[in-house]
């Protein structure tokens, strides 16, 4: 007799994410991780299915999930890291990118430093750069699974002799003896003192990371040397006086910014540029005042991200001779080519007040097919703009949506190639 109110069946029990990233280590697990390489997205069910009739289907939708993380973490950690090595989808996201790791891990080497305490490590990308680069590391997380993860990551590209990972609050963690800390706080809410766990809403406030800025801040003094990963975007008047802040962009997009205590250094601003390394520092007492206000030159120089969020553009418009389009937007103008590393230079054709119908026709008549829209302070957005203008014809343009003393205003030019010397 039917019972309506009988217990419907048990589903298969979830084995749990720890459970569950274990299982991937073993040969079984190795051997799906095999099978499932390269899977287009368009593919993964007719796989899928076929797997499953000699695999658990747990195992077999993990080894799916871990193959769509490697390709998304090829941009991070290049095709050869990124086919070995293991992900959460936050530690992912919220790893380091290897250029900028190799960076930090190449100016702690060659301070001399050959051990690390490596604070709230996530899933090891800076272990594994520290590592890397000749250091011995100690990495820390709270999370069961991103060790189990760090620890997997390590082996799979040889380094496990190199690096300790441990579970514990890092807060808990003894770091005397160790050559330098690396604190990387969790910038995500909400988030477990101590830890990378957490959601995917950004934390501004430095004391709301986990562990808090004056937590790290303080831990980062007991060492000989330090350097603290922060926000690119943090205020200037809540960064210690006394220590020298690095801000690292790679082709032009602001991956961190760095507090590094202990270089010897004097307190500084740093723009560092990747991947040339050209680097732009200027100390302190030394840092010139806002660029005046000038009317558009020949040329136009949009620095680099990482000197912008220094407070180093007039350090730039010094080396070009240059000043400000506003005194609010950093775009300088000048009226000679000067070749520079901390900026993208733009001879300018024409100077307009912002109308998208004389744009449109000024393109037309110059037949502009290829145009780049590039915009500060003005609430416009690109793709709405090439919508509006629908360029045609078989030249290229760069358009700048901007103010000019305070007036909106649309640039139009080319950039400059320097010759290489």
């Amino acid at each position: 007799m039917n019972d309506r109110n009988a217990p419907a069946p048990a589903a298969p029990e979830d084995p749990g994410p720890l459970a569950a990233f274990a299982a991937l280590l073993t040969p079984e697990g190795r051997e799906l991780l095999g099978l499932v390489a390269g899977t287009a997205p368009g593919e993964e069910l007719a796989l899928a299915t076929r797997l499953r009739r000699a695999h658990p289907a747990a195992l077999v939708s993990a080894a799916l999930g871990q193959e769509r993380l490697r390709a998304r973490a090829v941009a991070k950690f290049g095709a050869g890291d990124a086919a070995r090595m293991f992900f959460t989808a936050h530690g992912l996201e919220q790893s380091t990118r290897t250029s900028v790791a190799a960076h930090r891990a190449a100016r702690l080497a060659s301070l001399g430093v050959r051990s690390v305490a490596d604070l709230c490590c996530g899933i090891g990308g800076d272990a594994l750069a520290l590592a890397r680069a000749g250091i011995r590391v100690l990495a820390v997380d709270r999370s069961p699974l991103t060790c189990a993860v760090a620890r997997a990551n390590a082996a799979a590209l040889g380094l496990a002799d190199l690096v300790e990972v441990r579970e514990a609050e890092v807060t808990e963690v003894d770091t005397r003896g160790y050559g330098a800390v690396f604190v990387d706080p969790a910038r995500r809410a909400p988030a477990g003192r101590g830890g990378r766990g957490g959601g995917n809403v950004r934390v501004f406030d430095p004391e709301a990371y986990s562990p808090p800025l004056s937590w790290a801040v303080g831990a980062a003094r007991t060492a000989p040397y330090a350097a603290l990963k922060i926000a690119p975007g943090i205020p200037h008047e809540a960064i210690p006086e006394d220590v020298e802040t690095e801000w690292v962009s790679e082709r032009g997009d602001v991956k961190e910014a760095v507090l590094w205590f202990g270089t010897g250094r004097p307190a500084s601003r740093r723009a560092t540029l990747l991947p040339s390394g050209a680097a732009l520092a200027v100390p302190l007492d030394r840092m010139l005042p806002d660029p005046e206000v000038r009317p558009v030159g020949r040329y136009l120089y949009e620095p680099d991200g990482a000197v912008i969020r220094a407070h180093l553009v007039a350090e730039v418009a010094r080396q070009v001779g240059g000043g400000l389009l506003d005194a609010t937007i950093a775009y300088v103008t000048a009226d000679e080519p000067h070749p520079t590393p901390y900026a993208t230079a733009y001879e300018i054709t024409d100077q307009l007040p912002f109308n998208v119908k004389k744009l449109k026709a000024l393109l037309r008549e110059r037949g502009v097919g290829t145009l780049t829209v590039k915009k500060r302070g003005s609430a416009v957005e690109p793709e709405e703009l090439r919508r509006k203008v629908k360029p045609e014809g078989p030249r290229a343009a760069t358009v700048f949506l901007t103010r000019v003393a305070g007036a909106p205003t649309m640039l139009i030019g080319a950039p400059v190639t320097f010759e290489q010397n």
